[in-house]
């Protein structure tokens, strides 16, 4: 049986997920994919391929999984429409409840991210899964306003996910309203900034008055 290198990849990472509660995000975890995807009946060969950055690629690799199947399922369900608020709410609860079967899988890849050396890497990570998220959402912005999103949106996230992992309410209720108190509070705090640059913008620039400050004094003083 031979597929498409996505294919063996998704492959390997279903098999890799039943190990990786037990040995981490690890080569064993790999090879026990590995495995799997080969008593499947995939190429042998292209399984070996599949993975050559190891185990660290795999857990990259199931992110990226979890960012496809999140936009492509917001979309179906037409998450993209309505108030700013909901979309963000609705794609964020989606992510999570796409993550939901492999919590134990999540709190080992936190883990991991906390070595040293570790932090660039989960820090791509959490980039790429908000900016996918305001993407979804329909954000088109291009300026200053692309990267504050973001990074407000990075914060909600983050702790959301960590409240999450220890939610054991029904149908994880508390994590739904731990999310739509942060992200409350953090548009509002989005709508201050904006009402501050508002004002900022109708006084005059500070920077001759103190150019002419710092450089008139030194020159009368040097007379």
């Amino acid at each position: 049986m031979s597929g498409t290198r996505g294919e063996t990849r998704r492959a390997i990472l279903e098999g890799a997920l039943r190990a990786v509660p037990f040995d981490g995000w690890s080569d064993d975890a790999l090879s026990a994919g590995m495995e799997a995807a080969v008593r499947a009946g995939i190429d042998p060969v292209s399984v070996r391929s599949a993975f050559p950055g190891g185990a660290k690629q795999l857990l990259q690799f199931f992110m990226a999984e979890a960012d496809r199947e999140m936009v492509a399922q917001a979309t179906a369900l037409g998450l993209n429409q309505g108030p700013v608020r909901e979309r963000i709410s609705g794609i964020v609860r989606l992510r999570l409840e796409i993550l939901g079967p492999h919590k134990e899988s999540i709190r080992r890849a936190l883990t991991l991210q906390l070595l040293p050396g570790r932090a660039p890497s989960a820090m791509r990570g959490l980039y790429h899964t908000v900016d996918a998220i305001w993407r979804t959402a329909g954000d088109s912005s291009t300026d200053f306003n692309f990267y504050s999103k973001r990074g407000l949106l990075a914060a909600v996230y983050a702790s959301t996910l960590l409240h999450w992992l220890d939610d054991a309410s029904d149908d994880c209720a508390e994590t739904w309203e731990f999310l739509e108190r942060r992200i409350a509070h953090t548009l509002r705090i989005g709508k201050a900034k904006r009402r501050a640059e508002k004002l900022l913008c109708r006084f005059p620039s500070p920077l001759p008055a103190l150019t002419r400050l710092r450089y008139g004094r030194q020159s009368r003083g040097g007379a």
